[in-house]
This record gives structure tokens, C-alpha cells and sequence, in this order.
């Protein structure tokens, strides 16, 4: 590879992280102008979100020239396909199907679809979003020596790190992860408990709620007990906010080092789980009839 092009004028996120995964790939330069007919023809050119061309084997990403009606992939998803990277991407990176709605269906459609205000889009953008895509549309030409490139480098590894370590991490928590089931108040609710090693411990949180989604049991599981990275104990914590769990309810408990007052975690110094157990209890929340 011994060049990226895409095109001028403003920059969106979908151009911007699709030349971030292949500044990342290939470490070559990135030129924002028009391609010529000879970089549509040359494999060595990645073509990028402009050009009207689709041909993975000549490294051209472009969608605008589908039609209507075909599925919302920009140019962000061609690249993902071309790494085999697209269907975990789209399984859990939640970031993407709104990306790929707003760069081809434009943001009242993508509001809709998410359930949000119009405006809400706009107040969800970060000075980080308006800095770096800026700072990407201003340049003609960007070299792997400026800051914007090595950032946008980083992104791109990060996306391919994540991707490709999750699938492995998927896999390891089907064998090493436990469900249990509580009971307590007369209500019954579940957990997912992850044990303390060296695998889990060193990023207790990484792929959790993709695997519960994998595992379809996101309306079954209303707590998480893992490895806490402060300590030697665990940490408590509700799936998804679940109001089943209050866990100021265990604040004044032995070996509980800390739960906020607004019942959503807990940490405790416990590492036995017939104890783990007894906390969770300790927190379900009694029904109101």
C-alpha cells in the first residue's frame, strides 16, 4: 500500500475512522482531493468514501453510489467487511449502526430510528469529536509523522485490538463464567460471576456485556460479580441499572469496603462465594405489591 485518498471539504466520522483502521494497517499518507481514474485502477491507492466505486481487490471504498434502498453500509462498514472484521463490529460495537445511519440516511432519519430528539445527536458530540474531525478536515495532506495521523492510528488499533481480542475473550468466559441464581424476598434474580485469575483480573469488565448479549440473557441477568482491581475482593454491581438490586442495603455489612449510596455497586473484601452470595441476597430489593 503506498497511499490512502479520500475526499475533501468536511470530514465525518465514518470517513475519518475508515482512513483511522487503514493509516493504522499500512502507515502510509492520506490525501483528502478527488481520485484520478488511475487510483480507482491501482490497488496500491486505498480509495476512500469518494469515487463511486466498490471494489475491495482495488481497495475501493465508496458507497454513494448505491442505490436507495440498499442496507446503510458507509464507507467505515466497507472497510470492516474487507477485514473480516464487520459482524463482530456490528455486534458489539454499539457505535456503528448509528454511524452507518447518519453518514446514508442523514440525522432526522437516525434520530428517529434511535428513539432520540433531533437535537439530541448534536448535544452527543465531545469537543473530541469537533476537534479531531476538524483538525482531519483541514489538512490536504496528512503524514504519519503528524499528531492527527498518530492519533488516528490509534484509534484504528484500538478497534482491531478490540475486535479481534473479543472473540477470544467471548470464548474464555462460556468456559470460566458462572450463573447463579439468588433467592431472597421471595424473588429470584441472576448473576454472572467471573473468578478471580490472571486472565479475568486484568480487565474484569473486558467483553462482559457482549457475552451476556451473545448468550441472549440480557433480560435474565440482573448483577455482575467480579474481580475488584482496587483490592482482593469483588466487586457488586447491577446489569444494565437493574432496580432489583439496591446495594446500600449491605453498606454497614462486615467486609463491605464501600457501596454507594445510590445502591448501584458495592465493593466488599469477601472472596468466598457462599458469602458473595449471601451480599447479593442481602441487596434484592423486596417487591412492593
Amino acid at each position: 500500500m503506498q497511499l490512502i485518498v479520500t475526499h475533501p471539504g468536511g470530514a465525518h466520522k465514518d470517513d475519518f475512522l475508515a482512513c483511522s483502521l487503514l493509516a493504522h494497517l499500512h502507515g502510509v499518507s492520506i490525501q483528502r482531493r478527488e481520485p484520478t481514474e488511475d487510483d480507482l485502477a491501482d490497488s496500491t491507492v486505498c480509495v476512500v468514501d469518494v469515487g463511486g466505486v466498490h471494489d475491495p481487490e482495488l481497495n475501493n471504498f465508496d458507497h454513494h453510489q448505491f442505490p436507495r434502498d440498499a442496507p446503510p453500509l458507509c464507507a467505515l462498514s466497507l472497510v470492516l467487511q474487507s477485514m473480516g472484521l464487520y459482524e463482530d463490529a456490528l455486534a458489539f460495537c454499539a457505535w456503528l449502526r448509528p454511524a452507518e445511519w447518519l453518514d446514508t440516511l442523514g440525522p432526522n432519519e437516525t434520530a428517529k430510528l434511535m428513539g432520540i430528539p433531533l437535537k439530541a445527536l448534536g448535544e452527543l458530540n465531545s469537543p473530541l469529536d469537533t476537534t479531531l474531525l476538524n483538525r482531519f478536515a483541514s489538512q490536504t495532506e496528512i503524514h504519519p509523522e503528524s499528531a492527527v495521523y498518530q492519533v488516528m492510528c490509534m484509534v484504528g488499533e484500538d478497534i482491531v485490538n478490540y475486535l479481534q481480542s473479543l472473540r477470544g475473550r467471548l470464548d474464555y468466559l462460556k468456559v470460566h463464567g458462572q450463573y447463579w441464581t439468588i433467592e431472597a424476598n421471595g424473588e429470584k434474580i441472576q448473576a454472572l460471576f467471573l473468578e478471580k485469575n490472571e486472565v479475568i483480573s486484568e480487565d474484569p469488565s473486558f467483553g462482559v456485556y457482549a457475552f451476556i448479549a451473545s448468550e441472549g440473557k440480557e433480560k435474565e441477568i440482573q448483577a455482575l460479580v467480579y474481580p475488584d482491581r482496587r483490592g482482593d475482593g469483588y466487586g457488586l454491581t447491577r446489569y444494565d441499572d437493574s432496580q432489583r438490586l439496591n446495594f446500600s442495603q449491605i453498606e454497614s455489612l462486615d467486609g463491605v469496603r464501600f457501596a454507594h449510596k445510590r445502591g448501584f455497586v458495592a465493593k466488599v473484601s469477601t472472596t468466598e462465594p457462599v458469602r458473595l452470595k449471601e451480599l447479593l441476597a442481602l441487596a434484592v430489593v423486596k417487591s412492593v405489591d
